[in-house]
């Protein structure tokens, strides 16, 4: 017997008065803000991210879950700190982005952060043979985007607009200021080909959950999600793909930009399915990453939520 399908949840309409009172209350916010220096912005900001911690109950037993199943040998104690330092700087990392282009300039960088290995990724993108650059809901992933575009590389971040088209069209101009370049993560696919044509460099935040089609590899001892659009890119074009981070030194705004790993196109050229060893290597390259400081991934973040057929059918 066949079944009629749902109907589709039509999309909310959007009020644009109220989106823009929205967009307004940031901006007054946003005026207070820039009253106190960035160092008290960022006490303030673990303050919030600490209540945060305290009153988002469903947010809080989410990382805890996360947590416990990534690090079974943690005591409680540990994952606790771990947890709460973990919604801290998801609050930092909003001002952060906000003081970046008021603070960072291609003259004086050196005062806001130090790079760990990224001289090979450097002459890549020099170079504009395409290439793709990974991280994840780790550290400050924005100031990565800002900083290449600082230095005139030819980059671009595929993002998810916000709902509010106000603010997203103020936030996006904050990262296209410095030459970083957005694409609207709906409709990327025909856009993404032609700048792996060109040789540009494409900048992805690869820790989505990709849903039931996506590929499954490990990711912290768990079955995840991720997409196949990153793999079959590089595959396609024969671009290396780099992944990297931006990790905070507590309570600063100082930056370690650091890239892990490049993986090459002649490292999956003899493999029985490329798609999935390509997924699988920047997994657990990112999980490596993670693992040095994990107090600054968004363990929130639902990574896992979506599990494997096998997994589905047991249940």
């Amino acid at each position: 017997m066949a079944f009629p399908k749902k109907p589709k949840k039509k999309k909310k309409q959007r009020n644009p008065v109220m989106d823009y009172m929205g967009y307004v209350l940031m901006r007054v916010a946003l005026f207070i803000l820039y009253l106190f220096p960035v160092r008290r912005n960022l006490r303030f900001a673990c303050f919030l991210g600490n209540l945060m911690w305290k009153h988002y109950h469903r947010g809080r037993k989410r990382a805890m879950d996360n947590l416990r199943a990534s690090f079974p040998d943690k005591p409680d104690a540990w994952l606790e700190e771990t947890g709460r330092k973990s919604f801290q700087h998801i609050v930092m990392l909003a001002i952060d982005l906000l003081f970046t282009p008021r603070l960072v300039r291609k003259d004086n960088w050196r005062q806001y952060a130090t790079v760990t290995n990224i001289e090979r990724a450097k002459w890549m993108m020099q170079e504009g043979k395409g290439l793709l650059m990974l991280t994840g809901h780790y550290g400050n992933f924005e100031i990565m985007g800002y900083a290449l575009g600082v230095f005139g590389f030819n980059i671009y971040s595929i993002a998810r607009p916000l709902d509010n088209p106000f603010i997203n069209d103020y936030l996006y101009g904050i990262r296209e200021k410095a030459g970083q370049k957005i694409i609207d993560k709906k409709g990327a696919a025909e856009q993404m080909a032609d700048l792996a044509e060109q040789g540009a460099t494409l900048c992805f935040i690869a820790d989505q959950d990709a849903g039931k089609k996506g590929v499954f590899v490990d990711f912290f001892g768990r079955k995840a999600s991720s997409y196949k659009s990153i793999g079959l890119l590089a595959i396609q074009y024969n671009m290396p793909i780099g992944i990297g981070c931006c990790r905070q030194r507590p309570g600063e705004f100082y930056f370690e930009v650091e890239v892990g790993r490049i993986i090459m196109p002649s490292e999956w050229a003899d493999k029985d399915d490329p798609l999935k060893w390509v997924t699988q290597e920047y997994n657990t390259e990112l999980e490596n990453l993670i693992r040095k400081d994990p107090t600054q991934y968004w363990w929130l973040h639902r990574r896992w939520k979506t599990r494997p057929k096998e997994e589905r059918q047991t249940k």
